[in-house]
């Protein structure tokens, strides 16, 4: 669309999507040239160790926090089965001993 049938807006946004593209070249080509570069290489390297260190410190995060919600749960477990009622069975009466004699009859 020629500039003279596009609005003001039109002609904003088209200006913008432009300078957006050359930016984003220019930005490329700067980022291809620094890693070539001894310190680009070293800045690479710089920003992966810091990324893998980052990932390590998130594992060790996640895993201390499965293991203490873990222990919570145990324990909550736990003292749910001291609160309970504990029920106790008495021992049974024991039956009275009869001597047999002559004169007394056993119960049958």
């Amino acid at each position: 669309m020629s500039p003279m049938r596009k609005t003001a807006g039109q002609k904003a946004a088209a200006t913008r999507k432009d300078n957006a593209a050359k930016r984003q070249a220019a930005a490329g080509k700067a980022a291809l040239t620094r890693r070539r570069r001894a310190a680009g290489k070293k800045a690479a390297a710089t920003r992966k160790q810091r990324a893998a260190g980052l990932k390590a410190a998130r594992t060790r995060t996640r895993r201390a926090t499965a293991r203490k919600a873990a222990a919570t749960r145990a324990r909550k477990k736990e003292e749910a089965a001291l609160t309970q009622p504990v029920q106790v069975q008495e021992p049974p009466a024991p039956e009275p001993q009869v001597q047999a004699t002559p004169e007394t009859t056993i119960p049958e």
